[in-house]
């Protein structure tokens, strides 16, 4: 019988697959999810060594997260959200786990068996699961609803498995069949009964899920949020494959590490080279919808590399050369920009991509783009 309850704040939601070796040296990845508030740190350095290969964990400090979770000296780092970074240049992986905010997902590999596996010309990324990522889905509803609908076991809350109509809304905007659902509209779903649920999404009246559907009747307790949102619902999703990852190890699924390629609200790359009268836009400080302090971009000029490259009114920027400014203030920003004379890339969101983001617990757009 499937049940559906990954468990929260276990103190090292950690599974050493075996510690045994195949008979070759070369144990199994094991997989760590650290979360932190905004004050701490994740309590490990990542290094590039000389005559050492990988990236490597060291400095894992004395009663710090990485050591409770079980983070060991010598570890090699080979993924990081769900993306494989062993090929990666070593700061490009530094980037990335900083881009994730205040939650990153990792597998490393301990040291012994990290070098066993390169020394048999192993392909380090065939030992890990293809995707263990949950999706984030954006739905707009047609005339026929959102173009999904939901079961689960009676009496049992939080345990809710999408149907999903061919050529519907929902499949459209990637809610893969089966799937089971973990967020909508940003909020966790495990404490809803299936009447609360549906209430959600219908409201009042509105005639059930989609195509199959039953109505339901209201619980006389349950806020119904999805009115304010109109005909639009965001869900946050997880195939039984990935729902299995994470169930078997205690992790719990958060949108901080949800695939976003289905989503309609992107961020952009814009590539500029300086021109006669400079790149022609403005650099302002401001506070972003987070409550956070956020650089924005303002006063575009027409006809100049930043209007050329697609830049708009009031984009956030997220990143400069490739590297998120999440932590600098406006003058090391500034500086970030004139590093390079005559060029330079920026990565940038606008402000209802942001809002967005916001809104369903992302973190860092950053961390959206690939």
């Amino acid at each position: 019988k499937f049940e559906f309850n990954p468990k929260d704040g276990i103190d090292n939601p950690a599974l050493s697959l075996a510690e045994d070796t195949d008979g070759e040296g070369v144990g199994e990845p094991r997989f760590y999810l650290l979360s932190k508030d905004s004050t701490e740190t994740f309590g490990f350095c990542l290094h590039e060594e000389l005559g050492c290969q990988g990236h490597v964990i060291r400095q894992v400090e004395l009663g710090g997260l990485a050591q409770r979770r079980g983070l060991q000296d010598g570890d090699r780092l080979l993924q990081v959200n769900g993306h494989f970074v062993d090929h990666m240049d070593h700061r490009t992986v530094v980037q990335k786990i900083k881009a994730s905010g205040n939650q990153v997902l990792l597998a490393v590999l301990d040291g012994g068996s990290y070098e066993a596996a390169k020394v048999l010309g192993r392909d380090l990324s065939q030992m890990l699961p293809a995707d263990i990522r949950p999706r984030l889905c954006h739905i707009t509803r047609d005339r026929s609803g959102f173009g999904f609908s939901v079961s689960g076991p009676e009496g049992v809350k939080g345990t809710f498995q999408l149907s999903v109509r061919q050529d519907g809304p929902a499949e459209r905007a990637g809610v893969p069949p089966g799937s089971w659902l973990l967020e909508l509209n940003g909020a966790s779903v495990r404490s809803y009964s299936h009447a609360q649920l549906a209430r959600k999404v219908c409201g009042p009246g509105a005639g059930g899920w989609g195509s199959g559907a039953s109505n339901v009747t209201e619980h006389p307790a349950f806020p119904i949020q999805l009115k304010q949102s109109g005909n639009k619902v965001t869900l946050l999703v997880a195939s039984s494959a990935v729902e299995e990852f994470y169930r078997l190890r205690g992790l719990q699924i958060t949108a901080a590490l949800a695939d976003t390629s289905w989503l309609p609200f992107k961020v952009r790359e814009l590539h500029m080279v300086k021109g006669p009268a400079g790149y022609g836009f403005l650099l302002k400080e401001d506070d972003c919808i987070s409550g956070a302090i956020g650089q924005f971009l303002w006063d575009v000029d027409a006809g100049l590399p930043a209007e050329q490259a697609g830049m708009k009114e009031g984009d956030r920027l997220l990143a400069v050369n490739g590297e998120s400014i999440e932590g600098l203030d406006h003058q090391q920003t500034v500086l970030r920009i004139r590093a390079r004379d005559d060029q330079v890339t920026l990565l940038v969101i606008d402000p209802a991509g942001d809002e967005f983001y916001q809104s369903v617990g992302f973190g860092d757009p950053a961390w959206s783009h690939p």
